[in-house]
């Protein structure tokens, strides 16, 4: 196989890839600002932390907030606070509320 197709083919693949995972992870920003009411309390109303010890999680990467939120869900990041609340998330809540906070400007 002449070296252009292969590299045209494996550039495909990756594309392709990326966009599964971009999908798998798209959430619908106003049901996550339902959800993400009992997020306020520490991050507050906007996403903006008036808590110096708690990050701010408007703005932040969706994917990034996805990864985090489920990594505290499934023990393989540690918080007492965050593992307790993650741990009643479903894949579509945590979709939901990165969809919202990454959508606050």
């Amino acid at each position: 196989m002449n070296v252009s197709i292969r590299g045209l083919l494996l550039s495909s693949a990756m594309l392709a890839t990326g966009l599964m995972l971009v999908n798998a992870h798209a959430g619908d920003a106003v049901a996550g600002k339902t959800k993400s009411a009992t997020c306020a309390a520490c991050h507050g109303a906007n996403g903006k932390s008036s808590i110096p010890t708690n990050p701010h999680l408007a703005g932040q990467q969706e994917l990034y907030l996805v990864k985090a939120i489920k990594d505290y869900r499934d023990g393989k990041r540690k918080d007492p606070m965050m593992s307790t609340m993650a741990a009643k998330l479903s894949d579509t809540d945590i979709a939901d509320l990165a969809a919202f906070f990454a959508s606050i400007k």
